[in-house]
């Protein structure tokens, strides 16, 4: 009778310790996939702070009349500026870094571009979508 005490008490930890193994490894599993999100959200703040920089300084730059699609890059952030004119005097500003993009609609006024105050989009202001991709 001795040794079957024995037995269960030894088949009850060996329990315990699969059934802890298990808990650890779904709570790595767990951390695993919070630590992937928590990368895909700074990334996706960089990218917008990147892209509201770009769109501020490419408002400040001054812009020739010609030719109708321009794109400027600034060392500092990472994406690009780029400002297309149409033949009625409108333009939009199209801002893109990594997987954000933002546009702003401005009008050549005195050859020199005028852009909207009331501020950026975060989808595209037109009516043609091609109209809204970087050139």
């Amino acid at each position: 009778m001795r040794r079957q005490k024995g037995m269960s008490s030894l088949l009850l930890v060996l329990l315990m310790l699969v059934l802890g193994s298990l808990t650890l490894q779904g709570a790595s599993i767990r951390h695993q996939a919070q630590v992937s999100q928590a990368a895909l959200e700074k990334a996706a703040l960089t990218d917008s702070a990147n892209v509201e920089s770009l769109l501020e300084w490419g408002r400040m730059l001054s812009w020739a009349v010609q030719p109708a699609d321009q794109c400027q890059t600034h060392p500092a952030f990472k994406g690009r500026i780029c400002l297309r004119l149409f033949v009625d005097g409108s333009g939009v500003l199209i801002a893109n870094s990594g997987e954000q993009t933002r546009w702003q609609m401005g009008m050549l006024t005195d050859s020199t571009v005028q852009f909207d105050r009331h501020g950026w989009s975060d989808f595209c202001p037109l009516k043609e979508a091609v109209q809204c991709q970087l050139p």
